[in-house]
């Protein structure tokens, strides 16, 4: 509901708002994202399961040496919702560099209607600036 408030708020400001990832915005999917490249992809939501998070966070600060953490690390140490933040933004610039899925001609249309979840399909070292 939040992210259809954000569109709408969007669309109405001017911003075009393409449902089909072509746009602005794309719609991503952080355990996904995480099992795509090769990182643990279950388990490490709620604060129960911190040692999972504690593992994905390693694991994803090693494959990533240029990705600097800084003072949010701990965060995502404690909080699945701020390292899939991090995740999401990494997948987002999956899709910025044409590292991740996107609709066929066949799909677009139906994309643009109902979304499209943009899946990265390269390497974490591809999404280096």
């Amino acid at each position: 509901m939040r992210c259809a408030g954000l569109l709408a708020q969007l669309a109405a400001e001017g911003g075009s708002v393409d449902r089909s990832g072509a746009g602005v915005v794309v719609e991503v999917y952080p355990a996904a994202a995480l099992k795509h490249w090769g990182l643990p992809f279950r388990g490490y939501k709620a604060a129960a399961n911190a040692a999972v998070r504690g593992e994905v966070v390693d694991r994803l600060a090693a494959a990533t040496p240029w990705l600097r953490f800084d003072a949010y690390e701990p965060a995502c140490r404690q909080s699945d919702h701020a390292l899939d933040a991090v995740v999401a933004a990494l997948n987002a610039r999956a899709a910025a560099v044409g590292q991740a899925t996107s609709p066929t001609v066949e799909q677009t249309a139906a994309a643009r209607t109902e979304g499209w979840i943009a899946l990265p399909n390269g390497d974490l070292a591809d999404l280096v600036p």
